[in-house]
This record gives structure tokens, sequence and C-alpha cells, in this order.
């Protein structure tokens, strides 16, 4: 079923060249359908998942590259899961919002949309580390055509920047793959594998492990993007059209987040447990900087975009907790922000058809003249700003509860981010929508089509379901987050004086630690304070 859902695109691809490109309404009507038949599919997979297995489930394996022992391998866990579903669901939406947006080269547009969600759902359920690179650097080229084609005035520079800066990611990456295939079987007894599931364990020195992590982190940091990798997106959000800045947002961006819980954390858990405070403020810096720079943004877009930034803070803040609570909220905030932020471009796009401008001087009053886009808009601003009822609210409270457990500044620096949202979202709407009709252009605009209403409805519901009962969701990645921290944990090395030997005494702290975070207790001080502490005494 994995490999239906991943290849389902490439089919519907490979159908639409074999159609006539002045049969603009075929193609969109073709692509669409093979987006939504994939979405179907994949629902599938939510629907016979086990929940109380924290491992890979629909697992498919064989032998793909012999002699080096690469294999097509292939899985879903509840990390992975509502990320695979997340992205079917943005791609058929964006695939439908493209009906009016997008004019020229039709046909390979779609093509472009189809290859590009093969890719990103590739990179999602991938078990074999050279699999994973291959969707990861493969999805990076029609993404490369859709802002460099269909983008704004200054395509070719955002286009080229962001494939700089995540290609130069990818290398790093490469290294630390190939790096980590030569030391497991040169192990006595070892072997040399990609498999994921095999190289999860390997017991590696302190200091390889910190290289590796590092060559694996940059590369997630910068698809992110963490601050300070970021700069690469807000261009690459302005240029590309609505369609590919609701991609871009809703899915790619996940990678980066992904790319930690899967590999990272869990192949170096010393490492990890090293670098945590370094990423934490990184985060930290990210959702403050993020927020202060929308607040200024005159461009709609760029709002937006920089709003990206903040927000994935969160995420990353979230993950290096290394609390159930923590990660369990920032998986479920990738989904929200995916959802809100998708909504965000979408509507920005609408305005974009409309008026072809996007700065918020040239709007103003709109609430008048276009009510029920105004009804959208706000759901989705008050979703974005983390209102109770919504979606957002409840995967930034459990990132601040499972922060707040294990250091309270980092909580209360990240709460300002907050605040700082709801001021420049609220601000911003203000603006746009309220006050008098600032231009005759906008006494005419006309309200949402039905196929726009039929774009914004799914992800309307969506917010207002997670916000309301988000149980489904988080139950889904309780038993594979559990499983993750117990291999971050308990991973330390018992070894010979390097950082993460003297963790040998405190395992047994650090175990009842978890078991009082996982049951909602008020926790003790986690051992990796404690060790980190007599570190830096020493």
């Amino acid at each position: 079923m994995i490999s239906i859902v991943t290849f389902l695109p490439v089919l519907g691809a490979l159908l639409l060249f074999c159609v006539d490109r002045r049969r603009e309404t075929a193609i969109k009507h073709l692509a669409f359908g093979a987006s939504l038949v994939t979405f179907l599919v994949s629902l599938g997979l939510y629907q016979g998942f086990r929940l109380d297995v924290p491992g890979p489930q629909f697992t498919e394996q064989t032998l793909w590259i012999g002699w080096l022992g690469v294999e097509y391998h292939v899985g879903v866990d509840g990390i992975s899961l509502l990320l695979v579903l997340l992205t079917t669901f943005l791609s058929a939406v964006a695939i439908l919002s493209s009906y009016s947006a997008i004019t020229t080269s039709v046909k390979e547009y779609m093509i472009c949309m189809l290859l590009l969600e093969t890719g990103m759902v590739g990179v999602f359920v991938a078990l074999d580390l050279v699999l994973f690179y291959v969707f990861w650097e493969g999805m990076l080229i029609p993404m490369y055509f859709l802002i460099g084609i269909w983008g704004g005035p200054r395509r070719i520079y955002a286009t080229i920047k962001f494939f700089l800066y995540t290609m130069a990611g990818g290398v790093l990456m490469l290294v630390g793959i190939i790096s980590l295939y030569f030391l497991s079987g040169s192990r006595p007894g070892g072997e040399y594998t990609f498999n994921l599931i095999k190289l999860i364990g390997l017991d590696l020195p302190f200091q390889t492990q910190v290289w590796l992590f590092l060559a694996f982190a940059v590369a997630f940091a910068i698809k992110v993007p963490m601050f300070p990798f970021h700069t690469w997106l807000p261009d690459a959000h302005v240029e590309a059209p609505t369609a590919g800045s609701v991609i871009l947002a809703g899915v790619l961006l996940k990678m980066g987040t992904y790319g930690f819980l899967r590999f990272a954390l869990p192949l170096f858990p010393d490492a990890t447990r090293y670098f945590t405070p370094l990423f934490s403020w990184l985060a930290i810096v990210g959702i403050l900087y993020g927020a202060l720079v929308a607040m200024i943004q005159p461009d709609l877009k760029k709002l937006v975009a920089y709003s990206s930034v903040s927000h994935l803070g969160f995420v990353v803040l979230g993950i290096f907790a290394l609390t159930v609570q923590g990660v369990e909220g920032a998986i479920l905030q990738m989904v929200n922000h995916g959802l809100s932020t998708g909504a965000l471009f979408l509507l920005v796009g609408m305005l974009y058809e409309r008026r072809h401008t996007r700065l918020i001087q040239d709007f103003g009053g709109l609430a008048r003249t276009i009510p029920v886009f105004t009804a959208a808009f706000l759901i989705v601003t008050l979703s974005s700003i983390g209102l109770p009822g919504l979606n957002g609210f409840v995967g930034e409270f459990l990132i601040l509860v499972g922060t707040f457990r294990i250091n309270v500044l980092y909580a209360a620096l990240a709460m300002l981010g907050i605040i700082l949202a709801a001021v420049y979202m609220l601000w911003m709407f203000q603006r746009v929508m309220f006050g008098p009709v600032t231009e005759d252009a906008n006494r005419r605009l006309p309200d949402l089509t039905p196929r726009e209403v039929a774009v914004l409805v799914p992800v309307l519901v969506l917010i207002v379901w997670i916000g309301i009962y988000p149980q489904p969701f988080l139950r889904t990645t309780e038993a594979s987050v559990k499983q993750l921290l117990a291999q971050v944990h308990m991973g330390y090395r018992a070894g010979s004086g390097e950082p993460g030997a003297e963790s040998r005494g405190t395992r047994a702290e650090s175990r009842e630690w978890r078991a009082e975070s996982e049951m909602g207790t008020e926790p003790r001080r986690p051992a990796v304070v404690a060790v980190s502490e007599r570190r830096d005494g020493e």
C-alpha cells in the first residue's frame, strides 16, 4: 500500500504526458484526480494502522543495489503517518487551487506537482538511508522548476538560492550517510548496511556521534529552516506560485523537523543530549526573530513566510525538549502549521489573483465587500495565533508543557513568541479587512467562488476538528514517540570516560524520570541536566 501511495502521482504524471497540451481543462482534472485518489488511498494507511505498535508498519523490503546493500525499504510509524496524510491532502488542495492561477505551460506544471508529491511522500516513508537521500534530493528538481518557471519577477534568484542552500545541506548529509555505512561494517561481526533499523543502536564513540550529528543536523536545520539558515525561505515563498508556497510551507519545511526525529535523535543519542541546549536556544531565537521581522513586513506573503520561521521554532523546541508532551506537540504542530500556514498562503494567493498586489497598504475594508472570504481569513488567522478551540493551540500548549518540565526559562521566552504572533497577525488582519475601503478596486472584488470554497472548506474543517478533538492524532503518535525517547534517553554509552560514559550511573534515574513524565506527574530534574552540570563543572 505504501508503494501505491508513493508512486500513484508518478502514474498520473505519465498519463499527463499522453494528453494534448491544448486540453488544459482535461489536464487539470486528471492531475487533481490523481492527487485525490492518492489521498483517498493513503487514508487506508490510517485505517489499518495499529496504535499499540511503535515500530514501522506496512513495511516493504527488497534488495535494490545488491553489492552495496542498498534496499528498497519503506514503512510508516506514528511519527511519519500523519505527515504522509498531510502531504497527500495538501497536494490535492494545492492542485485544485491552481486551476485559475496557472495559465501557461499547464501540462508541465501539473506534471511537476505530481512528481513533487511522490518525492515528498518518499522522504517520509523511506527506511533506507540511500533511498531517503534519493527522495530528499529528487524532490528538489520539480520544486526548482515550479519556482523558476511559474514564480514571480525575482524567481531565478530565489530558485538558485533555494537550490544551493538545500544542496549544500544534502551533501553534508550524504557524507554522514556514507560514514555510517563504513562504521557499521568495520566493527567485528558488523554488517555494511544503510538500513535505518539496523543502524539505530550502533555503538559509536562520542566524538564520532558529534560530527555525524552535525552533518545530519545542518541539512535538517537548513530545510526547517532554523535561524541562521532561514534566509532562503522568504525569497522562495514570495516568488513561488501560490500552490508552491502551500507545499513549501505545508510539507517541505516539515522534512527538516522530521529528519531530526527520524535520524538525528535515534542514531546519535549522546550527541543529541549534548547539543540540546544549543538547538533549544536557536529555536527560541528563531521564534522571536521570525515574529519581530514578520511584524514589520509590508508584503502579506513575506509576513506569512517569516511567521513560518517563528512557528517552526516551536516545533524544534518541542523536539529538543525530549519529553513525551514536547515531541507529541511538535509532531501535531507540524500538521497544524501545514494546515494553518498553507491556508494563509491560499488566501493571500486568492487576494493576489483579484488585485495583483500583496502590499498591505493597498487593501482595507475588505470585510464589507468579500464577507465570506473575511470569515475564512479570520478563522485561519486565529488558528495561526493559537486560539483555544482551534488547532494551533493544542500543539503549542503541548510544546510549552513539555518544555516547561525541563526548563522554565525556555518556555517563558517561547511564550513571548505567541504574544508577538497575536500582535502581527491581528494587526495585519485589521489593516486588510477593517476600516474604510481604501481604493475603488477593493469595492469591486468578487467573493469566494465555489471552487475556492471547495479548496478552503476541508482545511477549515480540519483546523476546527484538531482544535476541538485532537485525541485521534495524538494517539497515533504516542507509541512511536515513547519508543524514540527511550532510544535517546537510554542510548548513553557506558564507555571510556568520554562524555556519555558518566551516564551509566544515571540510567535508572533517567528511566524513572521518563516514566513520571509520561504519566503526567511532576517529574524530578532529568538526568541529562545533572550530567551536563557535572561536565560543565569539570
